[in-house]
């Protein structure tokens, strides 16, 4: 095991020394695009003012044929493009494929500097983060970087949700997990092929009638990813990292998609994946606070003082605790306002 006293040291000799604190920036979207799709990188400097984050994917999505030419346009646009507050990630290809050590080694060669975060699929265990964990430092080292990458891995097997929580502790670099729930679907043999959301068969039905057996018995549909979700939340506020929801893939049903992110955020997660540009206001709505509820957070705090004790505001008890739930959306609020002039001024900061 591990010296405690080791864990902030690099993993290798001349590489940054390892964040002892993830900074927590605005990502409400993690906007994915394909760097191989001439059209999609023409784009890119336009989506960079309206994105929180934008990831070059190199994964799924991407046909064999044009990993490469998907890797070299990244570290091109990379180049070329003025990204202002917005992150720059990228998803590499999964460990066991014949593209991930390439990915990595080309890209942190040659736009560490750049990249912010590098997403790691199909991560099952922290031997997967430990083995980044080394190579990235090496990397690091050698191309000169001052300050180092962070890791996010993506929650899409069963044996990683089952090693959730050691994932999430496994590195200094660990700056949060994305649930992936098509890959989850299918390690888990779930009878559905939907990318996220609900399924129309996942229910419960109210009792029958024994006055009237055969009246109607409303049902309402559930939210297979409930568990999985409050598992994954869970895991990154206990190692201080952040949490996600992953992709929804009907792009059309904008509605249930904003439900879905909804969820997500009310749950803890502070941002989601975009798949289409529709799919980044539906995302930055969502995990921007509600302006009543900031408006009403700053006046429980206002009353409540040092935030000691109880007091009635306006019929309803607050006390400390309540304090701490207002505090979280505060701070949300006031960092999301530093780079939004319209949320400053709705806020009232």
């Amino acid at each position: 095991m591990r010296n405690a006293r080791d864990y902030f040291q690099p993993m290798a000799l001349g590489a940054p020394e390892p964040m002892r604190e993830i900074p927590f920036r605005p990502s409400r979207m993690i906007h994915f695009f394909d760097p191989s799709n001439a059209k999609m990188a023409a784009k890119v400097p336009d989506m960079a003012k309206k994105c929180d984050v934008l990831l070059g994917n190199l994964e799924d999505a991407i046909q064999a044929d044009n990993k490469i030419a998907a890797r070299e346009g990244l570290i091109k646009i990379a180049r070329d493009t003025d990204f202002g507050s917005c992150q720059l990630w990228t998803r590499v290809n999964s460990l066991d494929s014949p593209w991930a050590l390439d990915d990595v080694i080309q890209l942190v060669s040659e736009i560490g500097d750049k990249l912010t975060v590098v997403m790691v699929p199909k991560v099952e265990g922290a031997w997967d983060i430990h083995y980044m964990d080394r190579l990235l430092a090496q990397l690091e080292a050698r191309a000169g970087l001052d300050r180092p990458l962070m890791i996010h891995a993506i929650l899409e097997t069963a044996l990683g949700v089952a090693n959730v929580e050691e994932i999430c502790a496994a590195s200094p670099r660990m700056q949060g997990l994305s649930l992936g729930p098509a890959d989850l679907a299918a390690s888990r043999r779930m009878k559905t092929t939907r990318v996220g959301g609900g399924h129309p068969g996942y229910l419960v039905r109210t009792d029958p009638n024994p006055d009237d057996p055969e009246a109607a018995r409303p049902s309402a549909q559930q939210d297979l990813w409930h568990y999985t979700m409050a598992r994954m939340v869970d895991a990154c506020n206990a190692s201080s990292i952040l949490p996600y929801y992953g992709p929804f893939g009907d792009i059309k049903d904008t509605l249930a998609c904003e439900d879905q992110f909804r969820n997500a955020f009310l749950m803890g997660c502070v941002g989601a994946w975009s798949l289409h540009p529709v799919q980044i206001e539906i995302a930055k709505r969502v995990f921007s606070p509600p302006v009543d509820e900031v408006l009403w957070a700053k006046h429980v705090i206002e009353e409540m003082g040092d935030g000691t004790g109880a007091v009635m505001i306006d019929g309803k008890m607050q006390d400390d605790a309540t304090v701490k739930q207002c505090r979280v959306m505060v701070e949300l609020a006031r960092m999301l306002a530093e780079s939004d002039e319209e949320l400053k001024a709705a806020y009232g900061f």
